[in-house]
């Protein structure tokens, strides 16, 4: 609210500054002199007609003394208006002299109050135009500074914040006491670390849930097999059609016991279909602030990118780079080498790790759900992040492929383009 009143306050300073400013600037002066200084200079000019050469002005004005022929008898400085005719143009003070009763000449007094006056106008004008200028070098100071303790970091929780929406729980979010939302950093962290401590004991539990029902279908599979077994031996050793129809019916009835827990297998995999996936156009230049959110430990320098029109995702595309930096970081070190490429309509991300790549066996596997190389034994994870990121570039009508690079692992991203450069 301090805030707020400060701001108000100062931009009503600015608009009063700038109207006054204004209002100075066409401001035109009346060319009025002063009465007395005037009557001075005519008084001591009369009282020194008879010796007008020797005449010393008394005054700070400056004029020149004609007599009544026109000539010039006395003038303080050069330049000065020398007839009636220049001193009506530059709007000079014109007086008659007077000796006695007899009139004795014509003094012009020049008129520099307008001179006077522009110089001050300047100077006002030069001071009120400096206070302008540093009210909006304050203002754009405290513009800067709202951005560095405010802005941008509701920015990055809101960017987190996506991510968390997203189902991204293993990027931490940076801590910094000194803004607005330092008190409210640590306790989003937290939050993420519960979060993916929930879901952790979620997959460990979904997991538990799998493997108890292919137990039960390796279990049930054994037996219904035997009976399938025995039923086509009775079926061709029997004479009787009779019990030959009895038999046939049942190794039908065992297919259709087999297919149902096969189906049942693949039904408690298939809530991982439910992920929506909306594209829409983007600049290409986004996936530099993408790229830069999923390497948040700074492992790779992202090159100039080609300037294109996207239709993907951008949570999604988000999830994907953040999945593929997430291994590099886990089953890697550094650095990591990003690069781009245009083929096929789609602008190719490629990012390659320096982990040494995986077996030719398993690497058709990679985007499978559930499996995880031979080196991530030791590692904790659920085996999904290849396999939703496989899944979103399809979606997005796009592709992920995966293969051995010179360091190691490298994932290409295509995502395609609207057709729009």
């Amino acid at each position: 609210m301090k805030k707020r009143t400060f701001l108000t306050c100062l931009l009503l300073l600015f608009v009063a500054e700038a109207t006054a400013l204004a209002i100075f600037a066409f401001w035109e002066t009346d060319g009025a002199q002063d009465t007395v200084l005037v009557n001075e200079a005519v008084r001591s000019v009369q009282e020194d007609w008879d010796v007008i050469e020797e005449h010393k002005n008394q005054t700070s004005l400056d004029y020149v003394v004609l007599d009544l022929e026109g000539n010039v008898c006395y003038r303080t400085d050069q330049g000065l208006s020398e007839s009636i005719s220049m001193a009506v143009k530059h709007r000079d003070t014109i007086l008659d002299l007077w000796s006695g009763s007899s009139l004795v000449g014509k003094i012009i007094i020049s008129n520099d109050s307008a001179q006077l006056f522009r110089e001050k106008k300047h100077t006002v004008i030069m001071l009120l135009s400096f206070a302008v200028l540093l009210q909006f070098v304050i203002c754009a100071g405290f513009l800067v500074y709202l951005n560095h303790v405010m802005i941008r970091p509701f920015q990055k929780l809101k960017g987190f914040a996506e991510r968390i929406a997203g189902g991204c729980l293993d990027i931490p979010l940076e801590m910094d006491r000194y803004n607005l939302f330092g008190v409210f950093t640590e306790s989003f962290d937290i939050m993420r670390s519960e979060l993916k401590r929930a879901q952790k004991a979620e997959a460990e539990a979904s997991a538990g849930k799998r493997e108890l029902v292919a137990k039960l279908s390796h279990d049930i599979k054994t037996p219904v097999a035997s009976i399938k077994a025995a039923s086509e031996l009775g079926a061709a050793l029997t004479d009787d059609e009779k019990i030959r129809d009895n038999y046939i019916q049942i190794i039908r009835k065992a297919d259709q016991i087999d297919a149902l827990i096969s189906e049942l297998f693949t039904a408690a995999l298939e809530d991982l279909k439910q992920l929506s996936v909306a594209p829409r156009e983007l600049e290409s230049s986004e996936l530099a602030e993408m790229l830069e959110n999923a390497d948040y430990l700074h492992w790779s320098a992202i090159p100039q990118i080609p300037g294109c029109i996207l239709c993907a995702d951008r949570r999604r595309l988000q999830q994907v780079l953040d999945n593929l930096f997430a291994n590099a970081y886990k089953y890697a070190a550094p650095p990591a080498f990003v690069s781009f490429g245009r083929q096929c309509g789609c602008l190719s991300v490629c990012i390659e790790d320096s982990g040494g790549g995986v077996s030719a066996e398993e690497l058709p596997f990679l985007k499978e759900k559930f499996r995880r190389g031979s080196n991530a034994e030791d590692k904790e994870g659920a085996g999904l992040g290849l396999y939703l990121s496989d899944y979103f570039m399809k979606e997005m009508r796009g592709g992920l492929v995966l293969e051995n690079g010179v360091n190691g692992l490298r994932a290409v991203v295509e995502v395609p383009l609207s057709g729009k450069i």
